[in-house]
């Protein structure tokens, strides 16, 4: 049995994910969890075999809650679950140790696959994704500025999008107030905008955050 954490913001979502994994006999949902911060409380009481994890979500969202489950839990096995397939997003999960990467909008057997292949030890991108991924290691591909960004920046830049307070983001991601200014300003130099509604709408045009979310 392939024991299951579900994680993403949206009920309604997060009910059709459950009704495709539960008519395989195979797969156990032990859990379900609406942002980052529960998802990484409960796979440490739970101890799920993989997480399907949603990329976007308020709070910590799912970059860092994957950073920060596979940083206690090494064996611990993280499918992302997004509406984007256009990098920086699939390359920053993958780089920050998920086993798999599916859309939303992919058919429930491909769900089933990936949850399989990902408990064989296997990693698991779908096609098209896998073709964008080699496309962007090939020379002349025109990249996103986001690419540019660490790991950290990504999150911070996340959270600022999302309207987070500066101390809000300083008590999830454990640095000082301070910190976060340095990596904001950071943002601002590195993506050539000037204050947080450019940064936004930036977040908004490669398809970080959507219309309705900011």
């Amino acid at each position: 049995m392939i024991k299951i954490l579900l994680v993403d913001d949206h009920k309604l979502v997060r009910s059709g994910i459950r009704r495709i994994l539960d008519a395989d006999p195979g797969i156990d949902v032990i859990g379900e969890a609406q942002n980052g911060e529960d998802a990484i409380r409960m796979a440490r009481e739970l101890k799920p075999d993989i997480v399907l994890m949603d990329v976007s979500m308020p709070g910590i969202g799912g970059l860092e809650a994957t950073r920060k489950m596979v940083h206690f839990d090494a064996n611990i096995r993280i499918i992302a679950l997004s509406v984007h397939r256009d990098d920086p997003f699939p390359a920053r999960l993958l780089e920050a140790g998920a086993m798999g990467y599916v859309t939303k909008d992919c058919a429930a057997e491909e769900i089933i696959s990936a949850v399989r292949k990902v408990h064989d030890g296997e990693r698991y991108i779908d096609a098209e994704l896998a073709r964008q991924l080699a496309l962007s290691k090939l020379p002349g591909y025109k990249k996103s500025p986001l690419e540019g960004l660490s790991q950290r920046e990504m999150q911070v830049l996340l959270m600022v999008v999302q309207g987070r307070p500066i101390q809000d983001i300083s008590d999830q991601l454990f640095i000082s107030p301070k910190t976060v200014s340095t990596y904001r300003y950071r943002l601002f130099e590195k993506l050539g905008v000037s204050n947080d509604v450019e940064l936004t709408r930036l977040a908004m045009r490669y398809g970080l955050i959507d219309d309705a979310a900011g």
